[in-house]
């Protein structure tokens, strides 16, 4: 598959989410993500008012389920999400559940690899009970804690060629990335390149960062999707 450039709306005010996904889209991002912190904030409100702003786009609601997998996969689903995110530390049921859900209304299930003791084995435990992608992702929390004691904080890049070669389906790395590491993602076999915070949002205080935005998106996004994907 080509790159899928995809931005992360980690904002928690909807009007702020829906200029931003309008200056992405105009930019050339493929697809939106309703970040974790927005739908803290708007909920299924948020999910909907997208997905009417911008009918027939991917919308990835960042879900981070747990349990009550299918009800959440449902929910999301109906207010007009393409796809969902479940996680890897889950019971598997809670992750079978989320899948059934995706297979009964239309929606693509993204399982995450956060915090797996052995993500590897985390990435190839989610393609198993049936996701249709693997996010693998280092933690937010995880890297300011270990940055704060002097230690070095830990990359999805450091194992990035190693999940791609555990699993068949198409996988994202999230966390902590630089513009250049997310660009060369695809050159790892990681076709869905996240653009987000820190990269376009600001970390701290989850709202857009300031510049020309839409500029600089229109030339990471043309550059991205110049590229193929390496396959191993």
């Amino acid at each position: 598959m080509k790159p899928i450039v995809q931005i992360s709306l980690d904002l928690t005010n909807i009007d702020e989410a829906l200029e931003t996904a309008a200056l992405a889209l105009r930019a050339g991002v493929d697809w939106l993500e309703v970040g974790t912190p927005l739908i803290l904030a708007e909920g299924l409100h948020g999910v909907r008012a997208l997905r009417q702003a911008f009918p027939g786009i991917p919308l990835v609601a960042d879900l981070k389920t747990m349990d009550g997998g299918y009800l959440e996969a449902e929910m999301m689903a109906r207010a007009g999400a393409t796809h969902v995110v479940v996680m890897a530390r889950a019971h598997p049921e809670t992750i079978k559940c989320v899948v059934k859900a995706g297979a009964d209304f239309g929606c693509r299930v993204m399982g995450d690899n956060l915090n797996c003791p052995d993500m590897v084995a985390g990435a190839r435990f989610l393609e198993d009970l049936g996701c249709d992608y693997v996010i693998h992702h280092i933690g937010y929390d995880e890297r300011r804690g270990l940055a704060a004691a002097g230690q070095r904080m830990p990359s999805p890049m450091d194992q990035l060629r190693e999940v791609v070669q555990a699993v068949r389906v198409p996988v994202q790395a999230v966390g902590g990335l630089s513009l250049e590491q997310a660009m060369e993602c695809p050159r790892c076999g990681a076709p869905l390149v996240v653009l987000g915070a820190p990269l376009t949002i600001d970390a701290d205080a989850f709202k857009t960062a300031d510049g020309d935005l839409e500029a600089s998106l229109r030339l990471i996004c043309q550059a991205i999707h110049a590229q193929d994907v390496a396959a191993f």
